[in-house]
């Protein structure tokens, strides 16, 4: 079922400064290993069109798998894959910008409508805190 734009909500948008290079930014959020760490286990390859899983705890009717499919590289500045899970389908960017040996990291989650608004909300908190994670990853 297609959902019309007067449907949509808006994008979770979140910049963070992280206090890093972008060179060790960009290393944990597209090396499998090191995303797994701050975000959820997964099987990413950094391939144009590599499809993947984000697995996380099951939870109801959900197997807690994240299909997901590598729509754009741009190293060290930008990964944006496809989001689906429980009959939604989003959008995913990581945005890096290096100033001053920091890296300025922007986190886009699009594609919501207003049948998903609760689990939206949930998902934002929950950004927030895997940066936090991603944050004090980048520092050990």
């Amino acid at each position: 079922m297609q959902s019309n734009t007067s449907d949509l909500l808006p994008d979770i948008r979140h910049t963070f400064e992280l206090d890093a290079s972008i060179l060790t930014v960009w290393q944990a959020v597209t090396t499998s290993e090191m995303l797994a760490q701050w975000l959820m286990p997964n099987d990413l390859q950094l391939t144009l069109g590599h499809t993947f899983n984000f697995r996380s705890q099951p939870m109801g009717d959900w197997d807690g798998v994240i299909q997901c499919k590598l729509t754009e590289l741009d190293p060290p500045n930008r990964i944006s894959f496809s989001w689906s899970a429980m009959n939604m389908n989003h959008h995913v960017s990581f945005v890096l910008n290096e100033k001053d040996g920091k890296t300025q990291f922007t986190l886009v989650h699009s594609g919501w409508s207003q049948p998903s608004a609760m689990f939206r909300g949930i998902m934002d908190e929950g950004w927030v805190k895997n940066v936090e994670q991603l944050k004090t990853l980048i520092k050990a």
